[in-house]
């Protein structure tokens, strides 16, 4: 019997997936795959069966059964265990549907259209510092960052100056190369740090109110589940956006006729961040979900407790739903991506993530027309050894 391979992770280029992983979605999208702890699961490669599996109920998002798909020592503390009070995506309903109706509201595309005012206040505030400070500067630091930090503080209400040391203890969360103890250690500061918030019914550093401050009015949530809903919207709501601007930056950089046409362009603005949510996939590592009773899935036998990873970067890449999938093209049709990922478990904060990238990327571009990498652009550190890929810092001048 042929050992199952393990999760590919070697990229041979910033922008593209392992290949290996086309390979899989070619000649067999549902495939055995073998877990860093011995586990045997299953891979799932192609994008119509990627949307069918996290649409099954059958499939648990559940933190107890849960592995990851890739070494990643800090997880050990949280999966295989209960889901932490407040952390909806490692919950089944009707824990999953009681704690997303609280916040679905705070998240619609209305809601976000109204934040457009303070998020362009931001983004310009961060470009004319950039200006007045002179290139070449690390766009991570000076920009991709504080962009979604200062967006995420003001809607929790959560102060701008503490976020040092919530930016420290995210990044550890979200490594592959933190230990347990480390994790376990970062996460209990995050909670005990929002759940002084939310006891105090804190409000921002400019004293109005946030979204915890309504939570804890509210009274549905108790003091634990705020903190955690503050914790997972907090590091979730700026590492994913902040490694999507900063990856696309350097995508649009290394594609200048479209980098030119989101400039020049403002009705391209849309389909352009949607077609770069789709390139750049930054949650490489997929989607974990796992049976609770056998399933016959597309011919195969998924027993109970095997362990399946769903692969956003494969299927969004699949040459069966978008033609030329290799390609950053900004007259794609980009509907049905799954850089949220799909079904009831689809990323709270998209419309969020879109209003910042709508806004930060074509301003950026503007404000800077010569913008340009500082350094080779193989010198530029990627991400890899994080559970979000992006580049760790981008040097640019202009």
């Amino acid at each position: 019997m042929i050992h199952p391979d393990p999760h590919p992770t070697v990229r041979t280029t910033p922008f593209d997936p392992p290949p290996e992983l086309a390979k899989y979605r070619q000649d067999e999208p549902v495939r055995r795959m073998r877990y860093p702890d011995g586990h045997v699961g299953w891979l799932v490669t192609s994008h119509p069966l990627a949307r069918k599996l996290l649409a099954d109920p059958r499939f648990s998002a559940r933190s107890e059964f849960k592995r990851a798909p890739v070494a990643r020592p800090g997880v050990e503390p949280f999966y295989g265990a209960r889901a932490l009070p407040g952390w909806l995506v490692d919950m089944d309903a009707p824990e999953h549907t009681r704690l997303r109706q609280q916040l679905a509201g705070k998240f619609t595309a209305r809601r976000m259209r109204e934040m457009r005012p303070e998020i362009e206040r931001i983004v310009e505030d961060l470009l004319d510092a950039m200006a007045a400070r002179g290139g070449p500067v690390d766009l991570v630091e000076a920009f991709a960052l504080p962009v979604p930090s200062l967006v995420i503080c003001e809607l929790l209400g959560v102060p701008y100056d503490e976020r040092a040391e919530f930016q420290r203890n995210s990044e550890i969360l979200f490594s592959l190369n933190a230990t347990a103890a480390e994790a376990a250690e970062a996460m209990d500061r995050l909670y005990g740090f929002l759940r002084g918030l939310a006891a105090a019914g804190a409000g921002s550093a400019g004293g109005t109110g946030g979204l915890l401050a309504m939570l804890a009015a509210d009274g549905t949530l108790d003091a634990e589940e705020i903190a955690g809903v503050g914790v997972l919207l907090l590091t979730a709501g700026h590492e994913s956006t902040s490694s999507s601007l900063s990856l696309s930056t350097l995508a649009l950089l290394a594609h200048p006729e479209q980098l030119a046409q989101l400039r020049e362009d403002p009705s391209v603005t849309d389909n352009a961040v949607e077609e770069l949510l789709r390139y750049l996939s930054v949650f490489h590592f997929g989607v974990p979900r796992t049976p609770l009773e056998d399933v016959e899935f597309e011919g195969r036998l998924i027993k109970a407790g095997e362990s399946v990873t769903v692969s956003i970067p494969a299927a969004n890449r699949d040459p069966g739903w978008f033609t030329d999938p290799d390609r950053l093209d900004f007259s794609r049709k980009t509907s049905g991506h799954m850089a949220f990922g799909f079904g009831i478990h689809q990323c709270l904060g998209q419309n969020l993530v879109r209003m910042e990238m709508r806004t930060a990327l074509p301003a950026l571009l503007r404000r800077f027309p010569t913008l340009a990498l500082a350094v080779p652009a193989e010198e530029v550190p990627l991400a890899s050894d994080m559970s979000v890929y992006g580049v760790h810092r981008l040097p640019v001048t202009w």
